[in-house]
């Protein structure tokens, strides 16, 4: 486009963005010692043609899948201004972003709220709303009197089937459910007894319930998956029909389960420490677990902590399982993330989310990437799901859409499908009605 503007910075006033926008931020976001995610911008150069072009090449060519998460990243892709990063310096732009979006930066408090005022250079057109205040409120009971006293216009609700049908009911209150719903998955950690036996991993797999977890969130927050990509956001999933033919549904069989865990010496059962956090979409999935392997003799000691320390810990290896909620922008970055020896925790050249301590479909995964025709990614993709399947390294649940809750008199402006930034977008559109 060439009708978009750069707000104006504390260091540096408003200006046309150009390509010389496109290349700084792709550049920076390639940058391993500004970005967290230059990894998935290695082999990629970035040159200005014109003011309004810009030519991406590849060292090695890569499917459309693939690579247009890299120009649209839900993470380390965002286009910023340059002229306000280099005025201000990294640790300034943060402190004061500038973008280009309907809302520009205000204020701040740390730890407390975030004020954005009207764009009026907002190339779509002056916003409806003059501001928006983003108020950080992690008392899920203190977020809802607030919205219920009108001190709050929109919050993040909660999967509770209690708080949903309650709020449901309330004339003064709207709750939308809306994607991309973020996957759920049982990850067995191969690497510790007595979870290194594949006999112990399919019957933990076949003592769990889907629907035993799914009954957990009120009716429609979540849908059942049955491979770690889920077949319903990207390709490469595998659908329930798939995996059923196949057999690795693991259909809920109690017999099966304990004659399993018999052959493998555990008739007995065996106890776990594990660590949750104290979010309910972690901590009610643990307390299922531990509820559904109880008639095993399977005895799990659960730790609840904060979000933040529950992430730390289980990166340090000490969960035997780990439940763990996510989305990723394609099958490559699901499977590389989670199942690639590289990214094995503490221990892989790349430290990532390898709970499993899984190795046997690196070379699927990097099959797969390499190859260009989407029709043969897929079927790859969905080779190294059936051997990871088949191996029990991982025990996809459900995916879970996201809950807000707003005053019916806030009009977003625009149909809730689906939001990339996990929350409503508020645009040039949204408005509060009389």
């Amino acid at each position: 486009r060439q009708d978009v503007m750069c707000h104006p910075g504390p260091q540096a006033p408003a200006y046309r963005m150009t390509a010389d926008d496109v290349v700084f931020s792709l550049r920076r976001a390639a940058d391993p010692e500004r970005s967290a995610y230059a990894g998935d911008y290695q082999g990629m150069t970035v040159e200005r043609v014109d003011d309004f072009t810009v030519d991406v090449m590849l060292e090695t060519p890569i499917s459309s899948i693939l690579f247009f998460p890299k120009v649209a990243d839900y993470a380390g892709g965002f286009i910023v201004c340059r002229r306000a990063v280099e005025a201000a310096g990294d640790e300034g732009f943060a402190d004061h972003p500038v973008g280009t979006g309907p809302f520009r930066f205000d204020s701040r408090q740390p730890g407390e709220r975030v004020r954005l005022k009207a764009n009026a250079d907002y190339f779509r057109g002056r916003p409806l709303l003059e501001g928006v205040e983003v108020v950080y409120v992690p008392d899920f009971e203190e977020r809802d009197a607030a919205l219920r006293k009108g001190e709050l216009d929109v919050i993040f609700g909660s999967e509770e089937t209690g708080w949903f049908e309650a709020t449901k009911g309330e004339k003064s209150i709207q709750v939308d459910v809306f994607g991309v719903g973020q996957v759920i998955t049982v990850h067995f950690n191969t690497g510790k007894p007595p979870l290194d036996d594949k006999r112990v991993r399919w019957a933990l797999a076949y003592a769990l319930d889907r629907e035993a977890f799914r009954s957990l969130f009120a009716e429609g927050v979540v849908e059942n998956v049955y491979s770690p990509v889920p077949a319903d956001f990207l390709p490469g999933g595998l659908t329930e029909d798939e995996v059923a033919r196949l057999g690795l549904d693991y259909a809920h069989d109690k017999a099966k389960a304990r004659t399993l865990l018999a052959e493998a010496g555990y008739v007995n059962g065996f106890d776990l420490k594990l660590v949750t956090s104290q979010r309910h979409h972690y901590r009610a999935n643990y307390e299922s677990l531990r509820e559904q392997l109880a008639p095993f003799n399977i005895e799990i000691q659960l730790e609840v902590v904060e979000h933040r320390v529950m992430h730390e810990r289980i990166r340090q290896d000490e969960n035997a399982i780990v439940i763990y909620v996510a989305w990723r922008p394609n099958a490559d970055v699901f499977l590389t993330r989670f199942f690639h020896s590289d990214s094995t925790v503490v221990t892989g050249a790349s430290p990532d989310t390898n709970f499993s301590h899984y190795d046997q479909i690196d070379p699927l995964i990097e099959a797969a990437r390499s190859t260009r025709e989407p029709a043969q990614q897929v079927r790859i993709w969905k080779q190294a799901q059936i051997k990871l399947l088949d191996d029990a390294v991982a025990y996809p649940l459900h995916y879970v859409n996201l809950v807000y809750a707003r005053r019916r008199n806030v009009d977003y402006g625009h149909a809730l499908k689906a939001a990339m930034a996990l929350y409503p977008q508020f645009n040039e559109t949204t408005r509060l009605e009389n």
